[in-house]
């Protein structure tokens, strides 16, 4: 089955090679360190955690592990690999104090996968969230590394997808030491798939811990975009297609209907590449607009629509925010992470499809703590969303009420961090000596 499945991953890969080429600026960066090629890394006596982050999202929620792991176990070297270019991007920015490499996770052959494997010799492996690439679990075992996978998550989609090849999902899940699981649903479904519950736990979402202290950067936006009460801003944070489109009709229709206060938006597609198609709907709108890469200027100070086209920069704008709507919930896509505006204390508006975050949403849901628009069809998508935006745009007293219940919801989980040492603590512990 291992064959099988490096030999699809081949034919896909030689299907994609012209998508690779056309989109070259994206999939170009760190292109050899993929096969394997990676910088000779010299070895001390200090044993290595390789800790693994797909993109943006897990890098941003594994900061206080990255903080803990310092702390609690100073012996250890510390390396960090991403997937995207985005999350390669903020990974040197954020660990560049922590860890002594930062890198693109190997292309999941086993020649490439070995080929970092004997570079790094690391004695533990930390997969952030949903990261189950099977040459590099069975390889990554047969080194004698530790391997873990933190913060878990395992939606519904993806586990009916794993469970048609459940004999060999069985087989790549031995592999795995340890599991540790954002919530109940994701542990029962990881060990449905084969893995012995002995290796599970449920130790919550690490995304809880995430601490939103202004780095300066908040109130250098608050200025130059001239940000104030008097014209309240909606954020529409990680957008996909074509949420833009509904999300700018919404907003004229809030324009006709004229609050009080006029609203300003500021929109935050979720992939890079998206930036110069998302400009194309801006500029149909007729609304002043500004971008947050060109120079600064006057026309920042009173531009209805700003495009955030940069990366990393969400954090720092969702304390400048009176209402933000998160992406990726009005398609079937599964949602982003309503965590990080709550942990701001935000009034938070998504769509109907949030299964990616099912059970936080769930949560904040039971506690009037967010706003959920109702499964409806596309025509009837820009009225919900305006309506919803009036409703919130003239009732501060409902405004405060989700930001307060929100927040409430994340300082009641936190924890998820100090859980994840404590269950890696032993493990590492008795792998440092090996």
């Amino acid at each position: 089955m291992f064959l099988l499945y490096s030999f699809l991953l081949t034919v896909s890969f030689i299907i994609l090679s012209p998508l690779f080429l056309l989109r070259r600026e994206k999939y170009a960066s760190g292109f050899w360190q993929r096969f394997g090629c990676l910088p000779k890394f010299e070895q001390t006596e200090n044993p290595v955690i390789w800790l693994h982050c797909v993109s943006v999202g897990e890098a941003n929620a594994a900061r206080p592990l990255v903080e803990e792991i310092k702390n609690q176990f100073p012996d250890y070297r510390l390396i960090v690999s991403t997937t995207t270019r985005t999350g390669q991007n903020l990974a040197r920015e954020i660990f560049k104090d922590k860890a002594e490499v930062i890198f693109y996770f190997p292309f999941d052959w086993c020649f490439s996968v070995r080929r970092a494997l004997v570079n790094f010799q690391p004695k533990a492996i930390l997969l952030m969230e949903t990261e189950l690439w099977f040459n590099f679990i069975r390889e990554a075992g047969k080194s004698g590394a530790f391997v873990s996978i933190i913060n878990g998550r395992l939606s519904e989609k993806s586990f009916k997808r794993y469970s048609y090849i459940k004999s060999f999902m069985r087989r790549v899940l031995s592999r795995v030491d340890l599991a540790l699981m954002q919530d109940n649903a994701d542990a029962k479904r990881l060990m449905q798939l084969g893995i012995h519950g002995s290796k599970v736990k449920v130790t919550g979402n690490i995304k809880f811990d995430q601490s939103y202290e202004d780095s300066g950067l908040t109130e250098i936006l608050r200025k130059r975009f001239a940000v104030s009460a008097d014209a309240p801003l909606i954020v529409a944070a990680s957008t996909h297609a074509p949420e833009e489109r509904w999300i700018l009709e919404a907003f004229k229709r809030v324009w006709k209907n004229a609050p009080a206060k006029l609203p300003r938006l500021l929109i935050a597609p979720r992939h890079p590449e998206r930036f110069a198609e998302v400009t194309g709907r801006i500029k149909e709108t007729g609304f002043n607009w500004v971008r947050r890469t060109e120079n600064e200027s006057e026309r920042d100070k009173t531009a209805e629509i700003i495009l955030l086209d940069s990366i990393g920069e969400l954090r720092a704008v969702y304390p400048l925010a009176e209402i933000v709507f998160v992406g990726g919930s009005l398609i079937p896509h599964g949602g982003q992470s309503v965590l990080e505006p709550a942990a701001c204390g935000k009034a938070i508006v998504t769509g109907f499809y949030t299964m990616n975050f099912a059970a936080a949403v769930k949560e904040f849901t039971a506690k009037d703590a967010l706003v959920q628009l109702p499964q409806t069809g596309e025509k009837y998508i820009v009225r919900k969303l305006a309506e919803v935006f009036e409703r919130l745009l003239r009732d501060a007293e409902e405004r405060k009420n989700l930001a307060r219940n929100a927040f409430a919801v994340i300082e009641k989980n936190r924890g998820a961090t100090e859980k994840t040492i404590e269950n890696l603590k032993p493990f590492l512990q008795s792998h440092k000596t090996q």
